[in-house]
C-alpha cells in the first residue's frame, strides 16, 4: 500500500479537550488523581462525550470533503492527546459515534503531542490546554486556545464562518508593538509611512491559504453546477480603522490570501458583531477582546507576540 500523503491537504490537529466537552472528566482527574480518572473513562466508555468548543468548526470543515475525490480528502483532522491509548478510547467512540470521519491519532500519555505538528503538515492545533498552546506558539507552531463553553449549533446551517483578527494572527505584531508603546497616533502614522509595504505573515497566514485553496474548489463547483451554495465565509475582525486599514488589505493582496468579509471596526467592542456575524470560530491575539467573544462565539485565544508574552 502506498503511504497516505498529507502534503495537499489541509491538516488539522485538535486535542480532546477542544472537541469534546471534557468538563466532568477533568474534574475527576483535577480532584481524584490518574487512578480514578482511568476507572471513570472505562465505566464511561459507551457515553458518548458532548461536543466542545471546536466540535461545529471541525465537524463542518470535514463536510467540506464532499467537493473531493472519494478516498483523497481535502482535509485530514488528526487526534493530538495527551491521554494514552486506553484512556483515549473513549475518545474514539465518541467521535464514531457522532460520525465524525476522523480515524487518526496520537495519544501521548501526559506529554504534549504538539511536537509532532510539523511531521503532520498540520496548519493549526487547537486545544483547550493553554500551557501547550502555549509552548506550541513558542516553537513557532500555529496553535489556539479554545475558551468559553459549547454552544449550541443550528444544524440546519451548513455554512462554516471563520473569522480572524488580523495583527498577531493573520499579520506579525511588529505593528501592534508599535500602538503599545507609542499610542494611536504613532500607530497611524506608522501604517500610513508603511501602506504599501506588506507585514510579515503571522502564524494562522498559512491555515487561511489552505482555507482559500479550499474555497476556490467551491468556485469550481458552483461553476460546474450554478446551484451550489457556497458554504465557507472568511472574516477579518480587527481594531483597525481608515487610514491603517489599507496596510492590511496590501498585505493579504501580497500574501496571496483572500477574505470575503473585513470589518475595520476602529475600537469598537466585538462581541455584538460576532453575535451578528455568528462564526463557527473566531481568532484572536488578545485575551481582553476574547473574554467578550467567548460569551457567544466559538473563540480561540493565539498567544502570539510581545503582548502575550507576560499575559496569563
Amino acid at each position: 500500500m502506498p503511504p497516505y500523503e498529507l502534503a495537499d491537504r489541509l491538516v488539522i490537529g485538535v486535542a480532546s479537550s477542544a472537541l469534546f466537552d471534557l468538563e466532568e472528566s477533568d474534574a475527576v482527574f483535577r480532584e481524584q488523581g490518574e487512578e480514578a480518572y482511568r476507572a471513570y473513562q472505562e465505566e464511561n466508555l459507551d457515553h458518548t462525550l458532548r461536543p466542545g468548543v471546536a466540535f461545529a468548526f471541525i465537524q463542518r470543515l470535514l463536510s467540506l470533503n464532499d467537493l473531493g475525490d472519494p478516498g483523497d480528502p481535502l482535509v485530514e483532522v488528526i487526534i493530538l492527546s495527551r491521554n494514552d491509548p486506553d484512556t483515549g478510547l473513549r475518545v474514539m467512540r465518541s467521535i464514531q459515534a457522532h460520525d465524525l470521519p476522523i480515524t487518526r491519532a496520537v495519544f501521548m500519555q501526559g506529554r504534549s503531542p504538539y511536537t509532532f505538528m510539523t511531521a503532520l503538515n498540520m496548519s493549526l492545533f487547537l486545544s483547550a490546554n493553554g500551557a501547550d498552546v502555549r509552548e506550541a506558539v513558542a516553537a513557532g507552531l500555529p496553535a489556539g486556545h479554545v475558551l468559553g463553553s459549547p454552544y449550541a449549533d443550528d444544524l440546519a446551517d451548513r455554512d462554516l464562518r471563520i473569522a480572524f483578527d488580523f495583527d498577531g494572527v493573520l499579520a506579525g505584531d511588529a505593528s501592534e508593538q508599535v500602538y503599545q508603546s507609542g499610542g494611536l497616533e504613532e500607530f497611524r502614522a506608522h501604517e500610513a509611512r508603511n501602506a504599501a509595504t506588506p507585514h510579515d505573515p503571522g502564524p494562522l497566514r498559512d491555515f487561511l491559504a489552505s482555507v482559500n485553496r479550499i474555497q476556490r474548489r467551491e468556485e469550481q463547483r458552483r461553476r460546474d453546477d450554478p446551484d451550489y451554495k457556497i458554504r465557507v465565509h472568511v472574516s477579518i475582525v480587527t481594531a483597525r480603522s481608515a487610514p491603517t486599514h489599507e496596510r492590511a488589505v496590501t498585505s493579504l493582496k501580497k500574501w496571496g490570501v483572500t477574505v470575503n468579509d473585513a470589518f475595520f471596526l476602529g475600537g469598537i467592542e466585538k462581541g455584538a458583531v460576532m453575535k451578528v456575524l455568528n462564526p463557527h470560530i473566531f481568532f484572536d491575539d488578545q485575551v481582553t477582546h476574547l473574554e467578550r467573544t467567548s460569551r457567544t462565539t466559538p473563540s480561540v485565544h493565539v498567544p502570539f507576540g510581545k503582548i502575550n508574552e507576560t499575559a496569563p
